[in-house]
């Protein structure tokens, strides 16, 4: 996130299903800014918010206040905490030029379908961490580790923070702290070169 006018300002988009927490990932990693002193705005969900549903939710961040409430139609960064979305939903709508896509897949990041003039791409196998933690699918709190690592632009200790002031139904803080931390180590990250891109 650069200084200056236009540029001071950082949009992510989250997109998921239904039933596995986009809506609150982007309440926790707005939560995370917050303490660490920027501005940031969670912009509602849109979609079909039934389980098992595609969904997507927002979020803006600044060094200064922010007056935009509209959707984001062109993100910096778009996380996808499923898998199997991109088949469904074109997650790659609007995302701006050299952005930055942190998808969650088993597969090698040579593997993942993305625009080409992407800058930053990062893979994590969140499904598998999931398991192994909560007996469930649930990826979102792993994808927030994710983005902390592929972008820089928070600390895991800003997002250790707002996991204690969050309420989660389906695990306990300890496992949420674990999930954050795997999902940071556990991501793999592509950089491609401005001058490979065709």
């Amino acid at each position: 996130m650069s200084e200056g006018t236009n540029e001071s300002t950082y949009e992510i988009r989250i997109h998921g299903r239904g039933g596995q927490g986009a809506v609150l990932a982007t309440a926790i990693l707005a939560q995370a800014f917050v303490d660490e002193g920027r501005y940031a705005v969670a912009i509602p969900s849109f979609g079909f918010e039934r389980r098992g549903a595609p969904v997507s939710a927002c979020l803006r961040v600044a060094r200064r206040e922010i007056r935009a409430l509209t959707n984001i139609y062109h993100p910096d960064c778009v996380i996808c905490i499923d898998p199997n979305l991109p088949r469904m939903v074109d997650i790659f709508a609007g995302i701006k030029q050299s952005g930055t896509l942190i998808q969650a897949s088993e597969k090698h990041p040579e593997a993942i379908m993305h625009p080409p003039d992407l800058a930053t791409l990062a893979v994590c196998d969140a499904v598998a961490i999931a398991l192994a933690i909560f007996g469930r699918p649930i990826t979102n709190v792993i994808m927030l580790g994710a983005f902390a690592r592929a972008t820089g632009l928070i600390s895991l200790d800003a997002l250790n923070i707002a996991l204690e002031k969050s309420e989660f139904r389906d695990a306990d803080l300890a496992q949420n702290r674990l999930a954050l931390a795997r999902g940071y180590a556990e991501t793999e990250i592509v950089t491609f070169a401005p001058e490979a891109v065709t």
